[in-house]
């Protein structure tokens, strides 16, 4: 698989990874006390935690062949 397709495949993968990714913590927030520490937390580790299964992904799309 050439670079171009392989970044390409890698684009469509991170695209359709954060609309479900979205979706899920929008979905699992209404489970969140509605106390201003808990949702500052729980979308603050939300926020960082799409970088995680996003990275092993970003790193193949730049490896050489």
């Amino acid at each position: 698989m050439g670079p171009r397709t392989r970044t390409a495949v890698a684009s469509l993968g991170v695209v359709a990874f954060l609309i479900f990714y979205v979706w899920a913590v929008v979905s699992l927030a209404t489970f969140i006390p509605q106390v201003w520490w808990a949702q500052v937390l729980y979308f603050a580790v939300a926020g960082l935690a799409w970088g995680v299964p996003i990275l092993p992904l970003i790193s193949w799309a730049g490896r050489e062949r």
